[in-house]
């Protein structure tokens, strides 16, 4: 589910998931290079990797973390590398020629990309932050940087992808409505064809075991005690299909008709319980089945497939005139015999 929601992400849509996305960030890896690197002349070394690092780290965040939108603790990530890059390249600035606050166009940048990724609050909440942070080093530090002029031209790239957000969002959900309606159709489609093909099989099963004795009945003819026998044998059969129809098979069936041949009263039944079972675990409870049956004279034999979330999967309970014994199934195979 959180595959088929990943498809429909905004940075899909622009390209902005696997190899695509990778050269994406390679671009903005330089990008953010490129525009820190003359700070080196003016601040300490240390300073200077500090503002790669936060800002590279938040390159990297936007790329490669799944899900939109962005957590918020990436999120918030996001929001204080910008301002950590401008005061790391502008603190402590020696020379006569103050740096250029140009840390703060891929922080624009990033804050762009955090609004393709779902968080535009937090986007201009990030600007604003660093709108404050440049007032902070022109004022308070007394850099002489333009704050305003800066913050106003650092802004147009975030304010163009707040834009492309907005204008993409009903595509998202017109692609994700129509993704919806599609696998709903495939669902229905897929359905429709598992009730006729169990509607065939069914079929098919009956017109070999009934037909030929549903044609004599038809025509009239006398049926002798030994066709009435295996027409009550017969019906008891069909109605064990429908009663259990994951758990007959050839081998139960002819366990359960000889029983009743042998007067024991058989009732099989499915409540659903061998959904998502391993095939191996559903053979062990017909094994036990059938050696029950095979083994039972006279009395009942009633074999159940509990429903999903019980505690066992299947109990089969054996009652004879000389006592019961109850057999319970686990659910990861485990075999429970009380009498």
């Amino acid at each position: 589910m959180a595959e088929r929601g990943a498809d429909f992400e905004l940075r899909a849509l622009l390209g902005m998931r696997g190899r695509p996305g990778l050269v994406f960030l390679v671009g903005l890896a330089a990008t953010i290079t490129l525009y820190t690197t003359p700070s080196f002349n003016h601040v300490p070394v240390a300073q200077f990797a500090a503002a790669i690092v936060v800002m590279l780290g938040a390159g990297a965040i936007l790329m490669l973390l799944p899900g939109d939108p962005l957590p918020w603790p990436a999120t918030v990530m996001v929001i204080a590398a910008g301002p950590l890059a401008v005061v790391a390249t502008h603190l402590n600035a020696a020379g006569e020629a103050q740096p250029q606050p140009l840390a703060v166009f891929p922080a624009s940048y990033a804050l762009a990309v955090l609004a393709l990724r779902g968080r535009i609050a937090g986007a201009w909440v990030g600007a604003a932050v660093i709108a404050v942070t440049l007032g902070f080093v022109d004022i308070v530090l007394g850099i002489s940087i333009g704050s305003l002029v800066v913050s106003i031209i650092a802004l147009a790239s975030l304010a163009g992808a707040t834009v492309c957000a907005l204008i993409l969002r009903p595509t998202q959900r017109s692609l994700r409505l129509l993704h919806d309606d599609a696998a709903m159709r495939v669902a229905a489609e897929a359905t429709m064809a598992a009730e006729q093909s169990e509607r065939v099989r069914q079929l098919g099963r009956l017109d070999a075991v009934a037909r030929p004795m549903l044609e004599r009945i038809a025509h009239g003819m006398e049926l002798t005690p030994a066709e009435r026998e295996r027409c009550r044998l017969l019906e008891a059969e069909l109605r064990d299909g429908l009663r259990a129809p994951q758990l007959v098979g050839d081998q139960l069936n002819a366990a359960a008709r000889g029983a009743r041949s042998r007067g024991v009263e058989v009732l099989l039944l499915d409540d659903g319980g061998f959904a998502g079972v391993a095939a191996a675990l559903r053979e062990r409870v017909i094994a036990l089945a059938v050696r029950e049956l095979d083994a039972a004279n006279s009395g009942s034999v009633t074999v159940r497939v509990l429903p999903e979330g019980r505690r066992n999967l299947a109990t089969i309970l054996a009652s004879a005139p000389d006592g019961d014994r109850r057999t319970e199934i686990g659910r990861t195979g485990e075999v429970l015999v009380s009498t």
